[in-house]
């Protein structure tokens, strides 16, 4: 992976793609102040470097049938490798966790998990109590959400902690 020394252009990009997918790559040289080439290499150095990890759809889960969903704070019966990896590896396994978040803390694991309905719920959190090792499992249920962005906060005209930021180089 090489190396990216970001720069206030590539945080406006980073921004902008984080907040539109699909925006095309002229209108995001025109956001970032540059023409479309440059911006088009940046995007792919940034993409090279591990800052763009992919691109998805944002998708409407009670459109789709998924009414519900929860968090399951989990507590495991021991935290040596083998049982936390063999844990990780059952979740990727369930397509309706969504995120699974080894945590410090009273629970081993932060899990957000997708159902169709209150009984699905409740048909996963046995199937979750029956993982080996599991010994905990303490479910919280989303009423409403209000806030949920992706990603992470970008201020193009602050410091990231990604270095000197050089913008001697803007079109390259």
């Amino acid at each position: 992976m090489r190396r990216v020394k970001l720069d206030r252009i590539d945080l406006h990009i980073l921004k902008d793609l984080q907040e539109d997918g699909r925006i095309t790559n002229v209108d995001l040289a025109r956001r970032a102040g540059i023409s479309a080439p440059p911006c088009l290499r940046r995007v792919r150095a940034l993409e090279e470097a591990g800052f763009i990890k992919g691109y998805h759809a944002e998708l409407s889960s009670e459109l789709l049938s998924f009414d519900v969903t929860f968090f399951a704070l989990v507590g495991l019966d021991s935290q040596s490798e083998s049982v936390l990896s063999a844990f990780e590896r059952a979740m990727a396994e369930w397509p309706e966790v969504r995120q699974c978040h080894m945590a410090r803390g009273p629970h081993d694991f932060v899990l957000k998990i997708v159902a169709r309905n209150t009984a699905h719920e409740n048909q996963l959190t046995t199937k979750l109590t029956a993982v080996p090792h599991v010994v905990t499992v303490q479910t919280i249920q989303v009423i409403q959400t209000s806030k949920a962005l992706p990603g992470v906060p970008i201020e193009p005209n602050r410091p990231h902690g990604a270095g000197d930021h050089d913008e001697s180089d803007a079109e390259a």
